[in-house]
């Protein structure tokens, strides 16, 4: 089906609000078990800017289990060999992606080719509907469960009754604020801008975190040939950092990262080659009400570190698409909240962790003396030297363990 088909009022099993990776692969999942499906996009077009591209090995095995290898392979991908952490032009600590058991590394793919796989495969389903542009713009209640969602489309509202309405609406969600669910929202003592350079033919695959007391540059390899680097800024500082103009801007980078100055000096001519990001976090005690799910950053939003914003997303997607599909044969109408209570506390638990681990990066990061920037290396070295330091890093990087994606299907 396509957007001009769908009548001023419609009736699907699920609604799931937001086109990210998450929301997208929920979507097929759902359509490939039978259930009824409308995926509600506020965007026209796949072709946007996206900051967070690079899929966790976790993903890469996900995507192989659920066929989608060959896909991603038409398009092309850039692999991540490992990461580095670098001080005064030394190498502190160094994480091998090849030397974890997981048996994948880490990828670089537009989000763009990534979620236009998931579509195709959808679409081939005549119980799926892709609707966009759609932007929510109220839930839809009754005697205190969520019966739908009314959309604001091209043209003019739908009103959508829905056994389940999915939030997958991203860090910003419109549905976690309508829902009336708390959320802690805790914001980082810092923000990021994101911008593209050519990667030198020399540069390798690895992954670097450039460190000079409390400012740093995150440098990934993107896909085709691209660095994609993130650089931090003081919170609110975005109109300091203008302020000062671009030219001091392209030298407190070169100040951190050296390599990176001829880059920089000669692709970033105006304040339009850059990304702002707003770094936070919200945790929700609860994801779910009756008739109302939220996943991916919309249930528990995540800081760039460690690139784990699309890897929980997709890990939502694969937990909660078997629950959804049961729960949709045991229960007749809107779901009950109770029927998500064992995934949604399995998910929490390793987006807490997850969490935690993050918020101890960022406050190592954010040494601003020279006594706490030698505290942060040496910390660094020891743990680099650690006889178990992957078996560690594996449980923060590469879970969950306990079960694959296809173990998973088969449980529900």
């Amino acid at each position: 089906m396509t957007a001009d088909e769908a009548a001023r009022e419609t009736t699907t099993d699920v609604l799931v609000v937001g086109s990210g990776p998450g929301g997208a692969l929920l979507a097929h999942l759902l359509a490939e078990a039978g259930v009824d499906v409308l995926l509600a996009e506020k965007q026209t077009t796949l072709e946007r800017s996206f900051r967070g591209e690079t899929i966790a090995a976790r993903s890469v095995l996900t995507l192989r289990d659920l066929g989608f290898e060959p896909a991603l392979r038409e398009h092309g991908f850039v692999e991540m060999t490992g990461i580095g952490q670098w001080e005064r032009g030394r190498r502190v600590m160094h994480i091998d992606y090849r030397r974890f058991p997981i048996g994948a590394v880490p990828v670089d793919i537009p989000q763009p080719a990534l979620i236009g796989a998931f579509l195709d495969a959808a679409s081939a389903r005549p119980n799926f509907t892709h609707l966009a542009p759609a932007t929510l713009t109220d839930l839809v209640e009754e005697d205190g469960r969520v019966r739908g969602a009314v959309l604001r489309t091209g043209g003019g509202r739908v009103r959508v009754t829905a056994r389940l309405v999915v939030g997958a609406d991203g860090r910003f969600s419109k549905a976690r604020r309508l829902s009336g669910l708390a959320a802690d929202i805790q914001p980082m003592e810092r923000d990021f801008l994101w911008f593209k350079l050519p990667r030198p033919d020399d540069w390798g695959h690895d992954g670097d975190l450039v460190a000079l007391r409390d400012r740093h540059l995150v440098i990934l390899p993107a896909f085709p040939d691209l660095l994609r680097v993130g650089y931090n800024l003081p919170k609110r500082g975005l109109a300091d950092a203008r302020s000062q103009g671009l030219e001091a801007f392209k030298a407190g980078i070169t100040e951190v990262a050296p390599r990176l100055g001829p880059l920089v000096e000669e692709h970033i001519t105006s304040w339009k080659d850059t990304s702002f990001l707003e770094i936070f976090t919200a945790r929700m005690p609860v994801w779910s009400r009756d008739g109302l799910l939220l996943v991916g950053d919309a249930s528990h939003t995540c800081t760039p570190i460690l690139g784990q914003g699309v890897n929980l997303a997709l890990q939502d997607a694969v937990y909660f698409a078997p629950a959804i599909t049961r729960a949709l044969d045991e229960h007749p109408g809107t779901l009950p909240a109770g029927v998500f209570a064992e995934v949604e506390a399995e998910r929490r638990a390793h987006k807490d962790m997850v969490t935690r681990f993050q918020r101890f990066q960022e406050r190592a990061l954010a040494q601003s003396t020279a006594a706490g920037a030698l505290m942060r290396r040496t910390r660094l070295r020891a743990i680099d030297r650690l006889p178990f330091k992957y078996r560690l890093l594996d449980r923060v990087l590469n879970a969950p363990h306990e079960m694959t994606t296809k173990d998973r299907h088969a449980r529900a």
